[in-house]
């Protein structure tokens, strides 16, 4: 049995027992994950829809690939893997769709500056080195407890802190590193 509230992921024999394609660890498998896999959702997806469409899409791929999931100890970060990459592939659709009525009541030189700076702050994030990335959001977006993220990642909590240290300076150096020169001559139509 797992209790997701405790923060505990289902336990290796329903791991095991999923693979071999039993139905009750099947659904077992997939209502113990469900809690984490929404987290992490929450957590890396830009809107709340996103979210609940990347958990989703996380758990149709559980269902469908537990079979080829190698290590069952490794359930975790496999998932992590798959919410992470779906949350990506949204945020990366999102970016390229037109800002929408509600959004456009600001200035047009706002809206543009303001889509800029996202893309710079998601392109940014993106180009951290994968293990930084993800101790960052955790710890920085999700706002989750240091031991929380190290025990989420099956880190020690110093290496959880030095790859969150080094996360946060290479963020600060590429959003300091200016994407595009700030010309001021060019917007003067008052």
């Amino acid at each position: 049995m797992t209790d997701t509230r405790s923060g505990s992921w289902p336990s290796e024999q329903v791991v095991s027992a999923a693979k071999q394609g039993d139905p009750r660890a099947i659904a077992a498998l997939l209502d113990g994950s469900h809690a984490h896999v929404r987290r992490f959702a929450r957590t890396l997806c830009s809107t709340p829809e996103d979210a609940e469409d990347a958990a989703q899409e996380a758990l149709i791929v559980l269902y469908r690939k537990i079979g080829t999931l190698r290590a069952t100890a490794a359930l975790a970060s496999w998932m992590f893997k798959i919410v992470r990459n779906e949350c990506i592939r949204r945020s990366r659709i999102t970016l390229h769709r037109p800002i929408s009525a509600a959004m456009a009541e600001p200035s047009a030189e706002d809206a543009t500056l303001a889509r800029l700076e996202l893309q710079q702050i998601v392109d940014s994030i993106a180009g951290l080195p994968p293990e930084q990335r993800v101790v960052l959001v955790l710890r920085d977006i999700q706002g989750l407890s240091g031991s929380a993220t190290a025990q989420t990642l099956g880190l020690s909590r110093a290496a959880m802190k030095s790859r969150l240290h080094r996360g946060r300076e290479a963020l600060r150096s590429a959003l300091r590193t200016p994407n595009n020169t700030t010309s001021h001559g060019g917007a003067e139509n008052a």
